[in-house]
């Protein structure tokens, strides 16, 4: 039996990994920590295989005054963590990175392959890409880091960008047909993998992703069809969106821009896309959100 800490009690991620190992339950013990004030150190990790890390900030933010709070949050507390981890004789480190860390316009036309550096444009891109290299110095034959960079993740009851649209498709009429390619992941198909892992003691940096890229409205057509809303989508807009509006604001980037990852870099010994088909994801997603409401 697996014997895993997940650090942070109230992530979305954390628990719906937690959720997944339920399903078999005689193969993983799993446990919560909080880190939210110095406690967590009397602890001993001792007993522990894996330690998965999911505390940090999350959302994106430019002002400067949150800059030192990221860095001491995502890097500082994330090696910390790592540190006593190997101490105490943890086997396996797994860190919750993100498709962030190239930034959102670093790569030629959104495109990331194996060959793309990292480029993060923010604090929180640029505190995970320290965090990374931070973990990669600890790493030995005793002590294997894994790192994960998913790109934006959706599924039941999720919040951040995911939630925000959903929202928007049961207000707007009218929505954007602009031909973009972004590369996203399924919480069921993320936890599977990193369940697999687990399993196989893996090492190194890892690019989960779904089968297909998605087109933000086709994925708007679905989630309003699964809501019994009718939209309508037009392409008027979409020299203004793209030429003037796109290359200045993040939030236009981010619901219009490509961002996707070469799919060979996704793939893996097993298979972890557990649900392969996007509008069953996205029935399951709104499914949840519709039973939180």
């Amino acid at each position: 039996m697996k014997k895993i800490l997940i650090t942070g009690v109230n992530s979305y991620i954390g628990n719906s990994f937690e959720k997944w190992l339920k399903r078999f339950p005689d193969k993983y013990l799993v446990n919560k920590i909080s880190l939210k004030n110095d406690k967590w150190q009397e602890n001993s990790f001792s007993m522990y295989d894996v330690i998965f890390h999911v505390a940090g900030i999350a959302h994106v933010s430019s002002d400067p005054k949150m800059e030192d709070l990221y860095f001491k949050i995502n890097r500082d507390l994330t090696i910390k963590v790592a540190k006593k981890s190997k101490a105490d004789g943890v086997k396996q480190f797994i860190f919750m990175s993100s498709i962030i860390v190239y930034g959102d316009r670093s790569a030629e036309k959104g495109y990331i392959n194996k060959d793309t550096i990292p480029n993060p444009e923010n604090f929180y891109g640029k505190s995970k890409l320290q965090a990374e290299k931070g973990l990669k110095l600890l790493e030995d034959d005793n002590f294997k880091i894994v790192i994960l960079r998913p790109p934006m993740i959706y599924g039941k009851n999720s919040k951040g960008n995911y939630s925000k649209l959903s929202k928007a498709v049961k207000l707007l009429p009218l929505f954007p047909d602009v031909h973009n390619k972004r590369s996203m992941i399924y919480i069921d198909n993320l936890s599977e993998l990193i369940r697999l892992v687990i399993d196989n003691e893996d090492k190194g940096i890892f690019f989960p992703q779904n089968t297909e890229y998605i087109k933000t409205s086709n994925m708007v057509k679905i989630i309003a069809e699964v809501n019994g809303k009718k939209i309508r989508f037009t392409r008027l807009f979409n020299y203004f969106l793209i030429k003037i509006l796109k290359p200045k604001l993040d939030l236009i980037n981010k619901v219009f821009g490509d961002l996707y990852y070469d799919k060979q870099m996704s793939e893996y010994r097993d298979n972890y896309r557990v649900i392969s088909d996007f509008r069953k994801t996205i029935e399951l997603s709104e499914m949840g959100r519709k039973n939180e409401e």
